[in-house]
């Protein structure tokens, strides 16, 4: 990629990724369309167009600008794409830049995921000449570039709130959303990658997850109920773990804290089940413990190899006196760790039959046979679900899946994991 400009006069990218970031400072998300285009065209990358994805993962929607009316397309630009079945789409699941077909309508456009590092935020279309092969490494920098101002910008924006959701949230859920770690992480050593649903009407189920030097932090929580008081229940206990682990405390301290706060906090009389896990990435020493929580699974080589019984303790919030054990399992290079909750397994169909957890694992084994990344494998693996249950849970259904690649990274390169 040039420094300040190239051979016909245009400025190269290094020159306009410097002007965009001088620019970004004092500019709201409203604003980051028109400021992205306005500085793109002179380097030959026309007619930008950004698209997030919804919370459901299943449409791309325009990014326009135009506040409340965000998403609203004028002309000839779409309202939303179609997660499957459309180029965007295929960029957005293959985490991997599409050229779209000429004779769709005679231009040369370019279909480059926006990542966050590993989170999936959605794809951006720019049209270049068909030789401009610098234009298109440049695209690939500008679509990281825009990923970065929709997170800064991203928190202070109503409109994408609005932008990304296609249907009304329980207040139980956006207490939810806005606790939520990031849906997907990953450096050198793992990958991380989580689901929820029902997305606009969750309830008690809830996750968390931290990295603290070698060590990252696992918890799966599921409070009784599925209102808005099992939502705040679910907060009070993320917020008691992550209070308890920054000052240092152990899994049995962790679970007690929790217990404290639920017990001083709540008199509703709800619980917690949960399974609070720790995992040195450097050794795949993982520890962890239960309080009535369906047991974690490992996948090793394409073989369920452990289902992770551990001796719980009480459900948090009962107060019956009954210590954790605290269990230790050694994992190898490549493993993937599932930890979830009932939802996910309990899921009916029409004939009442469960989804199942050998069902679970086995959807979890065949994507990860096929090749594909730990966000797109959850992905599909939510809307399997949903379809078997037409499209709507009786239940929170909440998985967290972590893969640990080994303390210097596992060689196989994962699409859109690092």
């Amino acid at each position: 990629m040039s420094t300040d400009g190239r051979p016909d006069g245009r400025p190269g990218g290094e020159r306009l990724l410097r002007d965009m970031l001088d620019a970004s400072h004092l500019i709201s998300l409203e604003q980051l369309p028109d400021m992205v285009a306005g500085h793109a065209a002179p380097a030959g990358l026309a007619d930008v167009r950004i698209y997030v994805v919804d919370l459901q993962q299943q449409v791309l929607r325009l990014l326009t600008g135009r506040g409340a009316d965000a998403g609203r397309g004028s002309g000839d630009e779409p309202e939303e794409l179609r997660v499957e079945g459309t180029l965007a789409g295929r960029a957005y699941r293959t985490v991997e830049t599409v050229t779209g077909h000429p004779e769709d309508d005679g231009a040369h456009h370019l279909w480059v995921p926006i990542l966050d590092g590993t989170e999936r935020i959605g794809v951006m279309r720019v049209t270049t000449a068909p030789d401009d092969a610098e234009a298109a490494a440049t695209a690939k920098f500008l679509a990281d570039l825009v990923a970065l101002m929709i997170v800064s910008k991203g928190p202070s924006s109503d409109s994408l709130a609005r932008l990304v959701r296609t249907r009304d949230m329980t207040v139980s859920a956006e207490m939810q959303w806005r606790l939520l770690p990031p849906m997907t992480f990953a450096n050198d050593a793992m990958v991380i990658g989580a689901a929820l649903e029902p997305a606009y009407k969750l309830g008690g189920d809830t996750f968390d997850y931290g990295l603290a030097g070698d060590t990252v932090h696992l918890a799966v929580f599921d409070a009784m109920g599925h209102d808005t008081s099992a939502g705040i229940t679910a907060n009070l206990a993320v917020a008691a773990h992550r209070n308890s682990r920054l000052q240092g405390a152990g899994l049995v301290e962790s679970g007690r804290a929790i217990e404290e706060v639920l017990i001083e906090e709540d008199d509703s009389g709800r619980f917690v089940t949960a399974v609070l896990a720790e995992l040195d990435t450097r050794t795949g020493s993982l520890s962890w413990i239960s309080h009535g929580h369906p047991p974690p699974v490992v996948i090793r080589g394409g073989r369920w190899v452990a289902t992770l019984e551990c001796e719980p303790g009480h459900p948090l919030g009962t107060d019956l006196g009954v210590e954790p054990s605290v269990c230790r399992e050694q994992l190898e290079p490549g493993d993937r760790l599932l930890l979830y909750t009932d939802g996910i397994v309990e899921a009916r169909d029409p004939n009442k039959e469960e989804f199942g957890l050998v069902r679970f694992v086995d959807f979890i084994i065949r994507r990860n046979a096929d090749g594909l990344p730990v966000p797109e494998t959850l992905r599909r693996l939510v809307h399997s679900i949903l379809q078997h249950h037409e499209g709507r849970l009786d239940d929170d259904a909440t998985v967290l899946l972590l893969e640990w690649r080994g303390s210097t990274g596992i060689r196989r390169a994962e699409p859109g994991a690092g």
